[in-house]
């Protein structure tokens, strides 16, 4: 296995990695951000406010993107298995 492959490997896993999580970090972030600017307007100061909404949102869009992500994966899984025969 040469250092190429490896690294390659390295940075596919990179990416899918940050395929699969990278819209439930950026949604959660969006929305924090949000509950922040009505946080800071209205002056309530309750830490709730942002754990319960970003906890549901973030259930919510994980159940809707499920196939997607199982695909994702699934699909990466498959072509490592697959290249299992080809590496010396």
């Amino acid at each position: 296995m040469s250092d190429e492959l490896v690294i390659q490997l390295i940075r596919d896993a990179f990416y899918h990695v940050l395929l699969i999580a990278g819209p439930l970090l950026a949604l959660s972030l969006i929305l924090g951000l949000i509950i922040a600017i009505f946080q800071a307007a209205t002056s309530i100061n309750e830490q709730t406010l942002t754990f319960v909404p970003k906890l549901a949102l973030v259930f919510i869009v994980t159940v809707l993107a499920l196939p997607f992500m199982i695909g994702t994966m699934k699909t990466f899984v498959l072509g490592l298995f697959q290249m299992i025969p080809t590496l010396k």
